[in-house]
């Protein structure tokens, strides 16, 4: 009997094996990246504090009625520059990016493609 293995369970612990390696200072904090199959999250996070800096979603009201005729790439590269033009307000130029697990194509990749074009290094 071969038992079937979770993907989720798999991105967790690859996600926490890149942890171990990167950590967002304040200088230069952590902008990580959630996806679910319907929506992409991003916050920009101190870990040394653990305080949650600025944050941006499809989820967001204002975000949700600019991506209503848009594929989930094109909205993941709005909200990447979306939370390029936050990160910018509150004076983070610089920032490490965490993939949070996932493979670096579609929808991570045009949400690093956004945050770059909107002005955030990494």
């Amino acid at each position: 009997m071969f038992k079937k293995t979770d993907r989720n369970e798999i991105r967790v612990i690859r996600h926490e094996r890149v942890r171990k390696k990167i950590s967002g200072t304040p200088e230069r904090p952590r902008l990580c990246v959630f996806r679910s199959n319907a929506h992409i999250y991003a916050q920009i996070i101190d870990d040394t504090k653990g305080h949650t800096l600025c944050a941006a979603s499809t989820v967001e009201k204002d975000i949700a009625a600019q991506i209503a005729d848009m594929d989930k790439k094109n909205a993941a590269k709005l909200v990447g520059k979306t939370i390029a033009e936050r990160a910018k307000a509150n004076g983070i130029e610089e920032v490490v990016f965490d993939r949070g697990g996932y493979i670096y194509t579609g929808r991570v990749a045009q949400l690093a493609a956004g945050a770059r074009e909107g002005g955030l290094n990494f």
